[in-house]
């Protein structure tokens, strides 16, 4: 198996910056300023479940999502290995975001009361997106041999919607930051320029980084090109003499 290229070191580095500042800015955000979820019930489980979310969200989905496209640039071994590394991750993520949706659904006010914003239906088509994605990789990958004419035609498709449900997943994140600071601002008197303000800006600026490293990497080669194994002869080579 070739080695990864050297010059994809100084982008996975990035990205795993990047990751753990998100980590670490959610984390804050979502402990340190525990008294900004929770503001439809003071119960308990309501609170909870409003922490829940964004963890989900972003730790869960967008996070171990971004792993998953990372694996095929860093993992070594064969490609099935890659593959069920990237397969496994990507359920996770998938998990993950099927909870935060359904962390939504313990209020009793109907379908229309928990998705009635452009963040809440954004995130409805990630995971759709997302789960079709899954299930589209796990039948490639336990029926290649079946399927590889198949799957060599839709493999540019299976790509092309995975880096765009990533990237949809990141502004729907975006929308639901915006979505809650803004309601913070104006229902709760949260000030513009206050810590917490800063956390969530500085926690969407870092998934907008962490999204383009991670999707710079997934389209830059990932191995050396290889050296042709018979030496071409000239075009004015031929060993025989002319014939006079």
């Amino acid at each position: 198996m070739a080695a990864a290229l050297p010059s994809l070191t100084p982008l996975l580095i990035f990205a795993r910056i990047f990751g753990l500042l998100v980590a670490v800015l959610v984390f804050v955000w979502a402990f340190v300023f525990s008294s900004s979820f929770g503001h439809r019930s003071p119960a308990r489980d309501d609170h909870l479940f409003d922490v829940l979310h964004p963890l989900f969200m972003v730790i869960g989905l967008i996070l171990l999502s971004g792993e998953a496209i990372l694996v095929h640039s860093w993992l070594p071994g064969s490609r099935n290995l890659r593959k069920s590394v990237h397969l496994s991750l990507q359920g996770l993520a998938l998990a993950s975001g099927i909870s935060g949706i359904w962390t939504k659904f313990h209020w009793d006010r109907g379908f229309l009361a928990n998705f009635h914003s452009l963040h809440s239906w954004m995130g409805l088509i990630v995971v759709t997106l997302f789960g079709a994605q899954w299930m589209m990789g796990f039948l490639s990958f336990w029926h290649w041999r079946e399927v590889r004419a198949t799957r060599e035609r839709v493999l540019p498709w299976h790509v092309f919607l995975g880096l765009y449900s990533y990237a949809l997943a990141m502004v729907t994140a975006e929308t639901g930051l915006l979505e809650k600071l803004t309601l913070l601002q104006t229902k709760r008197n949260v000030p513009r320029k206050g810590h917490e303000a800063m956390v969530v800006n500085s926690l969407g600026l870092a998934l907008a980084l962490l999204t383009g490293v991670v999707m710079l990497t997934a389209i830059s080669p990932k191995y050396p090109p290889s050296l042709p194994t018979t030496k071409q002869q000239p075009f004015f080579s031929n060993p025989k003499p002319l014939s006079s």
